[in-house]
This record gives C-alpha cells, sequence and structure tokens, in this order.
C-alpha cells in the first residue's frame, strides 16, 4: 500500500499524517486527524453528512482524496466556534427542533452556512432545493428549511457585518480565507481535459471554447466519468449518418433535451433531467465535430443549471459500424464531468445505469424517427421523458443481474 504525507490546515491548525494515497478525506479527518464530528453515512457521496469545507466550499469528504486536497484549507463540525453564521444557524436548529438523532446534522449545517452565505434571498422552495443533497431521515426537513429560513430573515431584517464580511469574500472567490489573496482551485475528481482551459465562469458559446479534432468512440481522454454504450438501427449506415448529423433532429430523439437556436454545427438549448431527489435543467451551448468518411462525430458541450449552480461538460462520441447492408450499430461513449452540488451524484453507479438506459431509449426514438415516411413534412415531435417508468425499468433491470449473479 503506498503511503503519503498528507498536510492540510484544519480548522486553523496544521495537520500532517501519513495515509494511503487513496485514503478519502473523511477517513484522514475521522482516523488521522481524531475529528470525528463528521460523520460517514453513505459513502458514495450521495446522503451529505460527511459535508465538510475545503477553502470554504462545501466539498463531500467522503468522494475526496485526502491526498487531493494538500494544503487546503479545511474546516470541520468542530471548528465553527467563531463562526458568526454559525452561531446563528446553532441557536436556530435548537429553537425550531431541526435535528433528532444528528447524524446528519454536521453535513446539514455546513449546507446551510453555504445557504446563508451564497443566496442571501432565498425562498422556502430554493431552500428546500439546496438542502435536497443532505439527507435526514429523522426529522421530515421542516424544522430543517424553518431554522435556515429564520436565520436569512434575520439577517435582511437586521444585516451583521461579520456576516456581509463573510458573503463577500465568497463571491470574490476566497470562501471562508479572506486572508488568502488568490487560493488555488479545488483539485476534485471533475475537471475534464477541455474544462481545464476554460474560464469557471461559462460563455455565452461555453463549447467554442472546444476546438479538438474528433475522437475515435472509446477513446479515452481527460478525467471525468465515463459510460459505454450503444444500440442498434435496422437502416443503412448511409441513412443512419445523415440523420445522426441532422442536430434537430437528433436532439427531438434525446429524452429531456430541446434546441433554441441552430446555425450551423452549434447549438444552444436545455437538457432536463430527473432522477429521484436530483433534478436540473442544463442551459448551454454544444457543437458537434464530424468525420464523413469515418462516420464519427465527437457531440461536445456546456451548461449551467440554473438553481443549483452546477455545470457540467460533455463529450458524446459515437461512430457507426455496418453490420450488414441494412443493420447498424451505433457505439456511443460518454465523458462527462459535473461541478458543484450535483456532483455527488456523477459517480454512482445507479445513476450510470441510468444514463445507459437513456442511451438505449435514445436508439429506440432514433429508429422510431427513420421509420417515419419520407416527405411527411410534420414538425418533428420532442421524445417524451418519463422519469418514473425509466427510473423502475433501471431499478428491474439491476434486480435481473443481481439475481443473475446469484445464479
Amino acid at each position: 500500500m503506498t503511503m503519503v504525507q498528507v498536510t492540510l490546515e484544519v480548522n486553523g491548525k496544521r495537520v500532517s499524517h501519513e495515509a494511503p494515497a487513496r485514503m478519502h478525506l473523511g477517513d484522514f479527518l475521522r482516523d488521522q486527524a481524531r475529528l470525528t464530528g463528521t460523520h460517514l453515512g453513505c459513502e458514495h457521496g450521495v446522503c451529505g453528512a460527511c459535508t465538510v469545507l475545503v477553502d470554504g466550499a462545501p466539498v463531500r469528504s467522503c468522494i475526496s482524496f485526502a491526498v487531493a486536497c494538500e494544503g487546503r484549507q479545511v474546516t470541520t463540525i468542530e471548528g465553527y466556534d467563531a463562526d458568526p453564521v454559525m452561531q446563528r444557524l446553532r441557536a436556530a436548529f435548537t429553537k425550531h427542533h431541526a435535528l433528532q438523532c444528528g447524524y446528519c446534522t454536521p453535513g446539514m449545517l455546513a449546507t446551510s452556512r453555504d445557504i446563508v452565505l451564497r443566496l442571501p434571498q432565498a425562498d422556502e422552495s430554493r431552500v428546500r432545493v439546496e438542502l435536497s443533497g443532505n439527507l435526514c431521515r429523522c426529522t421530515g426537513y421542516m424544522g430543517i428549511v424553518a431554522a435556515v429560513m429564520s436565520v436569512l430573515a434575520d439577517l435582511r431584517a437586521q444585516p451583521d457585518a461579520a456576516v456581509e464580511a463573510l458573503r463577500t469574500a465568497q463571491a470574490q472567490g476566497r470562501g471562508a480565507a479572506p486572508a488568502v489573496e488568490k487560493p488555488l482551485a479545488f483539485a476534485g475528481f471533475t475537471p475534464t481535459a477541455d474544462s481545464a482551459t476554460q474560464s469557471t465562469h461559462p460563455t455565452t458559446d461555453p463549447a467554442a471554447n472546444s476546438a479538438k479534432p474528433a475522437a475515435p468512440a472509446g477513446k479515452k481522454e481527460g478525467r471525468g466519468s465515463q459510460i459505454d454504450g450503444g444500440f442498434q438501427v435496422p437502416f443503412p449506415a448511409a441513412d443512419v449518418w445523415a440523420f445522426m448529423v441532422d442536430l434537430p433532429a437528433l436532439a427531438s430523439c434525446l429524452p429531456g433535451a430541446s434546441i433554441e437556436s441552430h446555425e450551423g454545427d452549434r447549438v444552444k438549448g436545455r437538457v432536463a433531467i430527473k432522477f429521484g431527489p436530483m433534478a436540473a435543467a442544463f442551459n448551454g451551448a454544444a457543437r458537434l465535430e464530424r468525420d464523413d468518411a469515418a462516420m464519427r462525430a465527437v457531440f461536445r458541450g456546456a451548461g449551467q443549471d440554473s438553481l443549483s449552480q452546477s455545470r457540467a461538460n460533455g463529450d458524446i462520441t459515437y461512430q457507426l459500424e455496418a453490420l450488414s447492408p441494412t443493420e447498424t450499430r451505433v457505439n456511443v461513449n460518454l465523458l462527462y464531468s459535473l461541478q458543484g452540488p450535483l456532483a455527488q451524484f456523477s459517480r454512482s453507479g445507479l445513476v450510470q445505469d441510468f444514463v445507459r438506459r437513456m442511451i438505449a431509449d435514445f436508439g429506440n426514438n432514433v429508429t422510431a424517427r427513420l421509420r417515419q415516411p419520407a416527405g411527411q413534412g410534420e414538425p418533428l415531435v420532442q421524445a417524451s421523458f418519463n422519469p418514473t417508468a425509466m427510473f423502475f425499468g433501471v431499478l428491474w433491470a439491476r434486480i435481473k443481474r443481481w439475481f443473475g449473479r446469484g445464479g
């Protein structure tokens, strides 16, 4: 087992310990730094119990490697004694009975602090959305929401100079460390080779920054989550290729996608998704890079969710393979990254199964569209999206695999 020396600033104190290279930050804080206030629940980045601050921003410590946080400033639940926002939140959580067993409370408080600083005008609906990544099995969330809303209301009625200073520091990208003029960006798991060169603020056309040639399907570039899939279409490869490079027609087959404008090989639009507690609507832009001779293309896109402020970058590489004169296989490789609150879901196996199911449904929609009579002249109807049916379809497929393994 490879051991490395990890040095962090934890709650204002230098902490240095030798740890396995693949030790998560949550385990490092609990086992090496002996700060057991950080709770580990699902250990998949979903429940939010392990949330801590890294350079002032909430981070899931159970899916962040300790070595990736080298030199960073980490704040755990033990480090908020002098924090003006946390003082208010602790009192509000007590007053509104916002905790019961207390297991989710450290992470819930960290997320609530971020809401108070980042969204001073948030209403109850927005607070609920922001808290949706932190799970509580006791309270029913009513008291938690009431506590956060009460702190926001109090600060609107009577601003606090200390809280305003923290808000200013966070808006300037300095998080909870105003003494640091320009901290480095947190190096987590989400950046891809493309996004590493982009500004953290999306441009009018985020895809315009990408100018790489189309890569073969299956080629692994950059970092992020990758999913391979594909589907077969009962039509000649030439017919399928002509359809797959028609961007409006292509988008009409992708559940949840819609195009707002289209010019040449560039589009702007929206992709709406919903999976369990995760719901987002990414507005952004994309471009298609095509190799007609090889019948290979890369659809590069980037967007931002207006609610969570999460950002997504993705490359969808697809290549056609003629199986027979009337049968074509479309091989698909999806490389994507998420940054922001929704990043907690990006590496979930269940979510990856969900994406594979979407690829299969996309293939069914392409087949159905190609079967429409030529010259029908009717406007393209957007493919419908039934998240409930898809969710249970994914679960059923996984259950069948489990029983198959058991046999």
